[in-house]
């Protein structure tokens, strides 16, 4: 469906900040047909690793954006993590599949960021409808009644500029500016550490190391070991009270602190930095025109390696309905819907990074054993918060799988950026034409696939049709046209005060 008029020099979406999550958000508006600007303070990606692992979900969002198979070569299948106390006994594995997952990519991934974000860039410059503004550093967002007016100084020659966008989204980090113009306070999850991240290059194989992480679980100084690709590796080493937290990061320091895994011998030092792990939440992710998401929205402790993660999930919940308010397909209030469905979403996966990283500090053997919880939780995959999905069905809110389809592609290409009806042949034979061209005018496409592994999943649920928004969550289920019918319906509903 064709969108508005777009006035002269008015943009549908302004971004402040282009890292990953900022750049994934330039793709996937630009694959709904937006146009975009987007402001960011630097003139290249970071060149030092920052976030280290992806997941299945995330790379299913590659997948969307037409960049998966670009991405994969920087990648490395990851099998999980081990915990081990202060004697280095293993006493909780946490391992992951290494076959193919139901969203049709590997569960974990490990990557190496600037590659991954001048991949994003290079995606995102490919579309002639987004106009990226490098050495652009955003200092004052007014909004209108029909738009937003972003100022911003171009740093090569001091000049000010003007930008207009129907909307603003800032993925602008912890300091973010989007966020004090929302006026969101943080909420605090209660972890604050010091902690000492060194990444190192080996110069020669050392597979006693190991492809799995390892949180060493040791009260004296807890650390992890992250196996990230080809030959870099990560240690995060706790910051302890007594250290001189002003020389820690002194490469005589750094070689002492990882003595007991390599030497100057076997690597060269990258980078050293003292960071400290937060866990904090944005109490308002939203203000009229302008919204937040990853770290502008959240931090999380690195336990879990969810931080990039939580903020690509946020602009593909995001992106799709942003298209589908500037395109006149829905109310603005939809837009309320993104707080509502991400927010406790990605609060179960902070809360539980913060669970993981009192279990790495337990100084206990017997505090490790009676936490159970993270146990139970690693393997889980939190429901989206109230939103546009059926809250009375059980999968609703979780993302649909990705099976490959007889026709040797998978689900997600031969649907495209849409909203897509999943049914057994014979329920799609019942659509009369009316029910047909519903769909049609709504460019919801209709998938069927004989006796395939779509078929067998609709069989496991004991549905006849599922309906499925463009970032794969399942909004219900249906036994009949009509139970279709009033799903539809519901992707345009305006209840999200």
């Amino acid at each position: 469906m064709d969108g508005p008029q777009r006035a002269e020099g008015l943009y549908d979406v302004a971004i402040i900040g282009l890292g990953p999550v900022g750049a994934t958000l330039a793709n996937l508006l630009a694959v709904d047909g937006l146009s975009v600007i987007a402001l960011e303070r630097e003139t290249e990606p970071y060149a030092l690793p920052r976030a280290v692992h992806f997941d299945d979900e995330v790379m299913r969002v590659f997948q969307t954006i037409g960049l998966a198979d670009e991405i994969l070569p920087f990648t490395h299948v990851s099998p999980g993590m081990h915990f081990v106390d202060g004697d280095g006994r293993l006493f909780l594995d946490w391992s992951r599949p290494l076959e193919i997952g139901p969203n049709g990519w590997n569960i974990s991934y490990r990557f190496h960021q600037p590659e991954l974000e001048r991949v994003l860039r290079a995606g995102a410059r490919a579309h002639a409808s987004v106009n990226i503004r490098l050495r652009a550093d955003a200092f004052a967002i007014d909004q209108r009644s029909d738009h937003v007016a972003i100022r911003f100084e171009s740093v090569a020659n001091g000049k000010l500029e003007e930008a207009r966008a129907r909307y603003v989204v800032g993925c602008d980090g912890a300091r973010s500016l989007v966020r004090r113009l929302i006026g969101s306070e943080m909420d605090d999850l209660g972890f604050h550490e010091p902690w000492l991240v060194i990444d190192a290059i080996l110069k020669r194989p050392m597979p006693e190391l190991g492809d799995y992480s390892v949180q060493f679980c040791d009260a004296r100084r807890p650390a992890t070991y992250v196996r990230s690709v080809g030959n870099r590796r990560r240690w995060e080493i706790a910051i302890m009270p007594d250290d001189d937290a002003r020389r820690i990061t002194d490469p005589e320091n750094v070689w002492k602190l990882l003595a007991r895994w390599i030497t100057p011998d076997d690597a060269d030092l990258e980078r050293a930095a003292a960071y400290s792990f937060h866990s904090v939440i944005a109490s308002t992710w939203r203000r009229e025109r302008l919204l937040i998401a990853g770290d502008a929205a959240h931090q999380t402790p690195p336990f879990l390696g969810q931080g990039m993660c939580a903020g690509i999930r946020d602009v593909a919940n995001l992106a799709w309905k942003l298209g589908r308010v500037i395109r006149g397909e829905a109310n603005n209030a939809l837009l309320n819907s993104y707080q509502t469905e991400r927010h406790p979403h990605v609060r179960e996966y902070v809360e539980l990074a913060v669970r993981l990283g009192s279990l790495i500090n337990a100084t206990r053997s017997e505090d490790r054993e009676a936490d159970a919880e993270p146990r139970r939780m690693a393997t889980i995959k939190p429901r989206l918060g109230p939103g546009l999905f059926r809250r009375e069905c059980a999968i609703a809110g979780t993302p649909v799988p990705q099976p490959m389809l007889s026709t040797g592609r998978r689900l997600d290409d031969h649907v495209g950026y849409r909203i897509a009806v999943l049914a057994r042949p014979d329920f799609l034979d019942g659509l009369d034409h009316a029910a047909r061209d519903r769909c049609s005018r709504r460019g919801i496409t209709l998938v069927a696939d004989g006796q395939g592994p779509l078929s067998d999943w609709l069989d496991s649920i004991g549905a006849h049709a599922a309906l499925v928004r463009p970032d794969r969550y399942i909004v219900g289920l249906a036994e009949t046209p009509q139970q279709l019918s009033a799903l539809v319906d519901s992707m345009s509903q305006e209840d999200f005060g």
